[in-house]
């Protein structure tokens, strides 16, 4: 959005006079102090500024907001005046709700707000005069200024007011081919969609988007409006998918990012179909569609490594885990796994890092594998130290004390499963220290490589069952 600059204006009369008598007092003054001070005002004017008209005194006595109106009803310009008098009213009343509803509302009075008014004055009467000559290209152009003049937090209402004038507007104009009603679209989408109303957004992004098809216009900045279209549709038919998701309303949620799907593909940005494919292929796993889910995320992944994004690969890796582990193969879900891991411990992405191991170690803990589990879940809890995360050291630490449970419980067993005197000694003593359990000297290298062995072979023989093209890519 631009940012426009003071304005060099030439100000009428009234209001140049007023200027130099800024800031105005927004206290309350007494009735009869306001007399004196008038027949004050009036006597010390007639004895040394001799020749002012009624009027520049006035200009004296007036408050910045009325001299405005003043000019422009003087000058003609009722509409401007009816707009801007409709516009501070409003202004009043949501100041004063938000006055009531905080004792810090700290926003001025917009008659304490001499660059607003010269703003309001400035481009209401251009549009006006440009109104009356039926050039409808400058009206728009000069209640654009004011919208984007207001494009900030606290003067959002006024911009969105501009906007649905602008819209308007834009359908009279009939010399640009249509551009100023695609811009017109594209500012009621966003309109709509900063206030939660996707579906009145989409409507009028697609509008954006037809007007803009085959064209080569570009906005203020240089971007591609088509490409403008394409990214705001694809935004706001995801939000659309997510309420759907999140109601179970699959089919929906499939066909909408589909059609999302379709246009990233006319935008000719690989980036943008790759992430239309990245959201269709978890709607797809959302509706347990796996195979289609699959055929999807690889191409997202061919994208990816396309274009040499890391990040995004590595996002296709955890997502095509996610499908493989719903289907019950967790021997390839472990290696997109490790290949997660490794693309987030090479590019520094400590959340990535904890997620994939986290997923890994629970992988492993179903397994029966709780070494590789507890190493995994120990690698999670480490870096959410480093990063300072209490809710994730919390959570790490609870799936990291599960694995080394599980990993002591075989140790235990077999102590138990002995039944003699030495073994009964080292149970006695981790009861007492609630450490780590100290092996058996004697028998423990061979339990353990026994234990190692039963169960490497175990799962060995359990994935060739299920699984016998995949055991190659266990590691």
């Amino acid at each position: 959005m631009t940012t426009l600059p003071p304005l060099p204006m030439t100000r009428p009369k009234l209001t140049a006079l007023a200027r130099q008598k800024l800031p105005c007092s927004s206290r309350k003054i007494p009735r009869s102090q306001l007399i004196k001070e008038k027949d004050d005002i009036d006597h010390y004017l007639e004895v040394n500024f001799k020749g002012l008209s009624k009027e520049e005194v006035a200009a004296y006595r007036n408050s910045y907001k009325k001299n405005i109106c003043v000019d422009m009803l003087r000058d003609g310009y009722h509409k401007s005046f009816t707009e801007l008098f409709a516009l501070m009213e409003q202004w009043d009343a949501l100041r004063e709700a938000a006055r009531v509803r905080s004792l810090f509302w700290l926003q001025k009075p917009l008659e304490e707000q001499p660059d607003k008014l010269d703003y309001f004055y400035h481009y209401l009467t251009r549009a006006e005069d440009a109104e009356r000559k039926k050039s409808f290209e400058d009206v728009y152009n000069n209640l654009y200024a004011l919208a984007c003049y207001f494009n900030n937090p606290e003067d959002k209402w006024v911009r969105n007011h501009f906007y649905e004038r602008c819209f308007k507007i834009a359908q009279l104009i009939k010399i640009d081919g249509g551009k100023k009603e695609a811009e017109a679209h594209m500012h009621m989408g966003l309109l709509y969609e900063e206030d939660g109303q996707l579906l009145e957004a989409a409507e009028h992004y697609e509008a954006f988007h037809q007007l803009t098809q085959g064209r080569i216009w570009k906005d203020e900045t240089g971007r591609s409006l088509n490409l403008l279209a394409c990214e705001s549709l694809l935004r706001t038919y995801r939000l659309l998918s997510d309420k759907m998701l999140q109601n179970k309303e699959y089919k929906q949620a499939i066909k909408i990012l589909i059609k999302a799907s379709e246009i990233a593909k006319e935008g000719s940005d690989k980036k943008m179909e790759g992430e239309a494919s990245y959201y269709l292929g978890l709607a797809h796993l959302a509706a347990e569609e796996y195979e289609t889910a699959l055929t999807v995320l690889d191409t997202y992944c061919k994208i990816s490594t396309e274009l040499d994004d890391d990040l995004s690969l590595g996002r296709a890796y955890e997502a095509i885990a996610k499908v493989l582990q719903s289907q019950g193969n967790t021997t390839e879900a472990i290696t997109y796994l490790k290949k997660f891991v490794k693309i987030a411990r090479n590019n520094f992405q400590s959340l990535d890092f904890v997620r994939a191991s986290t997923m890994l170690g629970d992988i492993y803990n179903e397994k029966g594998h709780y070494n590789k589990a507890s190493q995994r879940f120990q690698q999670a809890f480490d870096t959410t130290v480093e990063l300072m995360s209490m809710p994730l050291m919390d959570e790490t630490k609870v799936h990291y004390g599960i694995a080394k449970a599980h990993q002591m419980m075989l140790t235990v067993n077999n102590y138990i499963e002995s039944a003699d005197l030495t073994s009964l000694n080292y149970l006695l003593s981790w009861k007492e220290s609630r450490g780590d359990i100290e092996p058996d000297p004697v028998t423990e290298e061979f339990r353990g490589s026994t234990v190692e062995t039963v169960s490497q072979n175990s799962e060995h023989l359990e994935e060739l069952s299920r699984f016998p093209g995949d055991q190659k890519n266990e590691t």
